[in-house]
């Protein structure tokens, strides 16, 4: 389980595939703390540290995961905010992130906001899974490239979050530009609600 508070930007240095998996060899402040079986997210996505050596650390994407995240389009020296799993003596700053991305979005629009940057994100509705709680609500949390934020202006498809010159410097926000894929996680809050009131109207 994670936070959504991004610790700092991993850097790619390989990229290996292995059948229908890829391995992908990262390197960052805190490669000396980690250990193998562990879990960090990159991008939003939770993933397990298979190897440490000569300062890097590699973990494995099956095929489910690059078909659902935008790991499947990162290449060598491609910035990926990454987060190690909460300790639960700590404070919540973000809100509850599974690490488990449910669809990518695309950047549609990047506005200066008078040194904040207001970001427009479109992604592709489904009646069925917004059913499910796969959505988004004005000052509801949704994670974007595993990054803990609110969300601003919904549409149907389209939501605008407002990212502050911290997080613009210290997450890869500040390498997104209209066109650029990102990883989405909805509120799991909001799906067990929306599970608990299908479950409600079918009882009833």
């Amino acid at each position: 389980m994670f936070s959504g508070i991004v610790e700092e930007c991993a850097q790619v240095v390989a990229i290996e595939k292995e059948l229908e998996n890829v391995h992908f060899t990262l390197k960052c402040s805190f490669v000396d703390e980690l250990k193998i079986d562990q879990s960090v997210a990159h991008n939003g996505v939770c993933l397990t540290v298979v190897r440490i050596e000569n300062g890097t650390y590699t973990v494995t994407a099956m095929k489910e995961t690059l078909d659902r995240s935008n790991l499947g389009l990162l290449q060598v020296g491609d910035e990926v905010n990454v987060e190690r799993s909460m300790m639960m003596n700590g404070r919540l700053d973000g809100h509850i992130v599974q690490g488990h991305v449910d669809q990518t979005a695309e950047c549609v629009s990047v506005e200066d906001a008078e040194g904040s940057h207001v970001f427009t994100f479109r992604y592709a509705f489904d009646p069925e899974m917004a059913k499910r709680g796969y959505f988004t609500v004005d000052k509801g949390s949704v994670t974007v490239n595993g990054v803990s934020l609110t969300v601003c202006n919904p549409t149907q498809d389209t939501f605008q979050v407002c990212i502050i010159p911290y997080t613009f410097d210290h997450t890869n926000f500040h390498t997104f530009r209209p066109g650029s894929v990102v990883n989405l996680e909805f509120d799991i809050i909001g799906k067990y609600l929306s599970r608990m009131m299908s479950l409600t109207g079918q009882q009833g």
